[in-house]
């Protein structure tokens, strides 16, 4: 499908997991991307081969979100990737992926843990968006990845719960704010999905998997291919009509 053919899309926290199949997906869609990335360079350029070897478009772009100077680095980075794919200083699509989990009860959670998480998953997020605006074109979509976490009481990760509750709020304000200009701004909040960041406790243990599955009504595990999917709906054409909502990728857990 060329649904997305000529619109130009940044993915943060790409290099892997759901990010990866986000960017996968809007390259397939026919997006050129922009494949942002903290640290691991060799993943982001594997995702980078992967979507060009499947014939799409893509190149990464290093900036480690919720540290001093992100958001400068982030768009410094992203200008020399769309010179040499001949493409504007403009974008279409927005998805904020970048975040870092904190499986921990609110006994354990310090300062510091508090001070990155929100770092990470809510000022990043803020203020990348901040920047974005004066270059994503009229009509342009803003995705922002949350959690299920916020609809599910879930004090195994409260103060990641709570990164993410601020996103839902930013996410509505936006919507309003960005209407007039035809830009639409929603969520996709995933439940338990099969990535590296769960691969300790998830990964080859049969009663964790069962569990899991278990919380959903649809019986399974997500994958982030099915986030993916999501996401390629609210950035496509058929997603012109949704903004300032949530899209439930939780597989229906704990309803």
């Amino acid at each position: 499908m060329a649904t997305l053919e000529g619109k130009t899309a940044l993915v943060t926290g790409a290099s892997r997991g759901i990010g990866r199949a986000i960017a996968e997906r809007l390259a397939a869609d026919g997006a050129l991307v922009a494949v942002n990335y903290a640290r691991d360079e060799a993943a982001a350029k594997e995702v980078v081969a992967a979507i060009t070897t499947a014939g799409g478009r893509a190149f990464a772009v290093q900036a480690r979100l919720g540290t001093e100077g992100d958001v400068d680095t982030l768009f410094a980075a992203l200008d020399p990737g769309l010179r040499e794919h001949g493409a504007a200083r403009e974008i279409d699509i927005l998805v904020n992926n970048a975040g870092v989990g904190a499986a921990i009860t609110i006994e354990d959670v310090t300062p510091a843990l508090y001070d990155e998480v929100f770092a990470v998953n809510t000022r990043a997020t803020f203020f990348t968006t901040q920047r974005a605006l004066s270059r994503l074109r009229d009509g342009g979509r803003i995705i922002n990845i949350t959690t299920g976490a916020t609809r599910i009481a879930f004090p195994e990760a409260i103060a990641y719960a709570m990164t993410k509750g601020a996103i839902d709020t930013f996410t509505l304000a936006l919507a309003q704010h960005l209407g007039p200009r035809g830009i639409t701004v929603n969520n996709v909040a995933p439940g338990i999905i099969d990535t590296d960041m769960n691969a300790d406790w998830l990964r080859g243990n049969a009663d964790a998997e069962a569990h899991a599955a278990s919380r959903a009504a649809l019986g399974r595990v997500g994958r982030p291919d099915d986030v993916a999917a999501a996401v390629a709906f609210l950035a496509s054409a058929d997603g012109r009509w949704v903004t300032g909502t949530t899209i439930d990728a939780t597989g229906g857990s704990h309803l």
